[in-house]
């Protein structure tokens, strides 16, 4: 095995035992593995965000094959030339100018056309993805003949009632010009619970989500541990707990009296 894929195992044996040693507390292994993390990150969505957006779908548009800029330079992207794009050029290149103090005043114009134009197209899109398309679910067929009455998963006629209970109750529950008391009140704690189940099931998918990446960095921990990778995994692990002991009897904690 190369000297470079053992060296890039070690250190990811390290920077995965450092975050894990915030189990333990806040400690220089992890801010180190943090700033790692946050810095190649950025770093990482920074260059791609450049070459697949800005390069192909700005500088390719300015510099084409038909631009008036051709004799100088040509970024074929298959785009036909478009001289509107230097309004965003421009306003990117405001939106840098915010380093500098004396006129980082410029940079208010392309923030402000930034977050308008991007708030508009959130606001389309979530209620054509999200409101939209939820109206469109729930209305659903209670009953038809062409339905089986249950099914565990699909279209019956016992799920749509379901959904359609679900929906209303809950949407009631938010309805503040009524006291929630007696037989409406009843009616609306039932959409609290559909609520609830709702919230638990997005809570339990988002920690499968989670434990499915945890479990990868654990795999990836065992393989490390290989005489293959010199046993890089055990390595980092002894040096960590070696440092940390060392440095907690170092800066110990001091309570307060």
């Amino acid at each position: 095995m190369s000297f470079s894929t053992i060296l890039g195992a070690w250190i990811a044996a390290f920077l995965t035992l450092g975050i894990f040693s915030y189990l333990y507390k806040d400690n220089p292994f992890y801010k180190i593995a943090e700033h790692v993390f946050v810095g190649v990150s950025a770093a990482y969505w920074a260059a791609t965000f450049y070459w697949t957006q800005i390069y192909p779908n700005l500088f390719g548009r300015l510099f084409a094959v038909d631009s008036p800029f051709a004799s100088m330079y040509v970024i074929d992207k298959g785009h036909e030339y478009n001289g509107l794009y230097f309004f965003p050029l421009l306003l990117g290149i405001m939106m840098l100018l915010s380093v500098f103090k004396q006129i980082n005043w410029m940079a208010r114009w392309g923030i402000a056309y930034t977050v308008g134009i991007a708030a508009g197209l959130k606001a389309f899109g979530y209620l054509s993805s999200n409101v939209i398309s939820q109206i469109k679910s729930t209305a659903v067929e209670l009953f038809s003949g062409e339905l089986s009455f249950f099914a565990m998963s699909g279209d019956s006629i016992f799920n749509n009632i379901v959904i359609f209970i679900g929906t209303i109750s809950a949407l009631m529950y938010f309805y503040f010009s009524r006291e929630q008391s007696g037989a409406y009140g009843r009616f609306t704690r039932l959409g609290v619970y559909f609520l609830m189940i709702s919230f638990g099931a997005s809570f339990g998918f988002a920690v499968m989500g989670r434990i499915s990446l945890l479990i990868g960095r654990f795999n990836d921990l065992i393989l490390f541990s290989n005489p293959s990778y010199n046993y890089g995994t055990f390595w980092m692990l002894g040096l960590i707990i070696v440092v940390l002991g060392y440095w907690s009897f170092q800066n110990p904690e001091r309570t307060e009296g």
